[in-house]
């Protein structure tokens, strides 16, 4: 499905977020909190903009992007190329409820926009909590359907009629009617801070943005016995 969308990934998500989406990334990436020389794992990396972010953040910050989309991956290399970033920034193809590194490899973990597409997200995030070093971060960002507010209801018409249609119409995909099913089907931020802590994380914050259209939670793995 994403290597069929690929080419105008980018392009629609600026749209459909009204250019937000690159600052929620950015404030993911700082949200981190790395230190000079940290070694990060970026999952379901896709075009690489959350990579991007990382590592340009520090000058020595090296990122490992993991992501199963080869035609993604692709366009992530292009694209770090032109950024400076490609020694920096691995891009590796893999599962990201599976990942193939050691306990503690990372001294941060993040996924942008992926979590809702994993089968098994309580696995996905005792992954995460497994190989990020004691005291490192994980940042979860996702987009999420509001549930209060005014604004509430013209979201979700947004949502689910809007989305579909317009992703449709420019990338010629009809698999932008999955997206809206699945920021429908995604639990709030409150549901998730606990599936979260079941996985081994203990969540240091839980932070809306876009009027509550997306949710970026932050959490580190638990002390071990």
């Amino acid at each position: 499905m994403f290597d069929a969308i690929a080419a105008r990934y980018d392009l629609l998500n600026r749209l459909m977020s009204f250019g937000m989406d690159a600052g929620w990334r950015r404030r993911a990436a700082r949200a981190l909190a790395l230190e000079p020389g940290a070694y990060v794992l970026d999952l379901a990396t896709g075009t690489g903009e959350l990579a991007i972010a990382i590592a340009s953040l520090d000058r020595e910050t090296v990122v490992v992007g993991l992501d199963p989309s080869e035609r993604m991956r692709t366009l992530a290399e292009a694209k770090l190329e032109r950024a400076g970033l490609a020694r920096r920034v691995e891009l590796v193809s893999g599962d990201a409820e599976r990942l193939p590194f050691l306990a503690g490899s990372f001294d941060a973990v993040s996924i942008g926009f992926g979590l809702r597409n994993l089968p098994d997200r309580g696995r996905a995030l005792a992954e995460m909590a497994r190989v990020t070093r004691p005291g490192g971060r994980v940042a979860v960002l996702e987009l999420s359907e509001p549930r209060d507010g005014l604004l509430a209801p013209l979201a979700r018409c947004y949502v689910h009629t809007l989305v579909p249609w317009l992703g449709q119409a420019l990338s010629g995909a009809r698999e932008y009617r999955y997206l809206a099913r699945s920021i429908a089907a995604f639990p709030p931020a409150a549901e998730l801070a606990e599936l979260m802590r079941a996985s081994g994380l203990e969540v240091l914050d839980v932070i809306r943005l876009g009027f509550g259209a997306c949710q970026l939670v932050v959490a580190t793995p638990k002390r071990r016995a």
